[in-house]
């Protein structure tokens, strides 16, 4: 067995010992501590499994090559746009409309 079915097996025991001591008398402080702690023990286990998964997950990812995201994707074709995501078709045949002024501000009223 290896250190986490050793630890699984070790602390889901030791909870469930400790569960049933303080369902016999709920109202020991004593029980109820060691419940709690047992149950932080079991959480402690359950993110080691957790741990190993991934990283069990990430060794067979790195086998498989990851595929490109259709957003990505379509950076890499070639583009025929003016930088605002408009491409050129979508220009007005008589061209693109010219930049209005602003007017300048008015002057404040002094008073």
């Amino acid at each position: 067995m290896d250190e986490i079915e050793k630890r699984l097996a070790g602390t889901s025991e030791h909870c469930f010992n400790c569960y049933e001591a303080w369902q016999k008398d709920k109202k020991d402080v004593s029980a109820r501590e060691a419940l709690v702690e047992s149950v932080h023990e079991m959480r402690k286990v359950a993110s080691a499994i957790e741990i190993e998964l991934a990283v069990s997950e990430r060794a067979e990812a790195v086998k498989k090559p990851l595929p490109i995201p259709p957003h990505r994707d379509a950076q890499r074709r070639p583009r025929d746009d003016d930088n605002r995501g408009n491409t050129n078709r979508d220009v007005h045949p008589s061209g693109p409309k010219p930049m209005r002024k602003r007017r300048p501000h008015k002057p404040k009223a002094e008073g």
